[in-house]
């Protein structure tokens, strides 16, 4: 039971980042209908750019923002250089623009930053905590506390605000958002810039737990990716409760079987889900009128 334990808590503190990622994903697609496989390389944007600026000599409390603000823009440019202008095409289109931006993006990391991992302290000094007899490293708090956060915000954005409100309904039907003096262009510009932005959270709560280097950005994309089809893709407590059960998934694997077996763990997982449930654990099926 202790070690069940002590499973459970590292997998669900490893879900969080997860979540985040996930969170991103989510919000694209209910703003854009696109699925964005860029979105784990904001995660590396975000934890390199974290980790270089404070080798620098920039303290913590300082790179953090700044490594989130310049993710952010990255996800900004991402829509008005590759997504704008592919008027007119379709999701497919779309999808494998998302693809071939989230491989110039490594590459690009590869050249500003080299292969090396970079280091960051964590954020509280201090030994692991001690939970029941399971050991927590202190930073999985922080982790846990950034993913409460951003599913707060976001919710808030896309339930109570204007914004998020057009971003929803863009995704929908952009003709008729248009039609109403809505900008799609717009919508789902703050779409990008917020999912960017989320990726960059994910990879500076991590940093201290998994140093960044330039190759994990296509890992964390397609968890990211899992997570949100877990969740149904349009919900971002789907989102969370999605990248959560990976978490623990790959927990559970390694703790059980061994680290090799993590993979297949997840993916199968994923792959049930759309045999079983393709819209979703946490999302409901199209309810058809007859």
């Amino acid at each position: 039971m202790s070690q069940l334990f002590d499973f459970t808590l590292s997998g669900l503190g490893a879900g969080t980042t997860y979540a985040l990622v996930g969170l991103g994903v989510a919000l694209v697609f209910q703003a854009t209908g696109v699925i964005n496989f860029a979105q784990g390389d904001f995660v590396m944007l975000g934890g390199l750019g974290f980790a270089v600026l404070h080798e620098s000599g920039v303290p913590l409390w300082a790179a953090a923002p700044l490594a989130i603000a310049s993710t952010a823009a990255a996800g900004a440019l991402l829509d008005l250089l590759v997504i704008s202008r592919a008027r007119g095409a379709d999701g497919e289109r779309l999808i494998i623009l998302t693809i071939g931006a989230s491989v110039t993006l490594q590459g690009a990391a590869l050249l500003a930053f080299g292969a090396d991992s970079h280091f960051v302290p964590a954020f509280s000094s201090g030994p692991p905590l001690d939970v029941f007899g399971a050991h927590v490293p202190r930073q999985y708090l922080w982790c846990a506390a950034a993913t409460a956060a951003a599913v707060t915000l976001m919710w808030l954005l896309l339930t109570r605000t204007l914004s998020g409100t057009a971003m929803r309904a863009t995704a929908m039907d952009a003709e008729a958002v248009r039609l109403m003096g809505v900008s799609p262009a717009r919508t789902r510009l703050l779409a990008f810039t917020s999912a960017a932005a989320l990726g960059a959270l994910a990879g500076v709560v991590l940093a201290p737990l998994q140093p960044p280097d330039a190759s994990v950005g296509i890992p964390f994309g397609l968890k990211g990716f899992t997570a949100a089809v877990i969740g149904g893709l349009v919900s971002p407590v789907g989102a969370v409760a999605g990248g959560l059960l990976v978490g623990l998934a790959e927990a559970y694997a390694t703790g059980y079987l061994s680290s090799e077996y993590k993979d297949t763990l997840t993916y199968g997982l994923l792959l049930v889900v759309l045999l079983v449930r393709p819209t979703g654990l946490l999302r409901r099926g199209p309810v058809v009128r007859v």
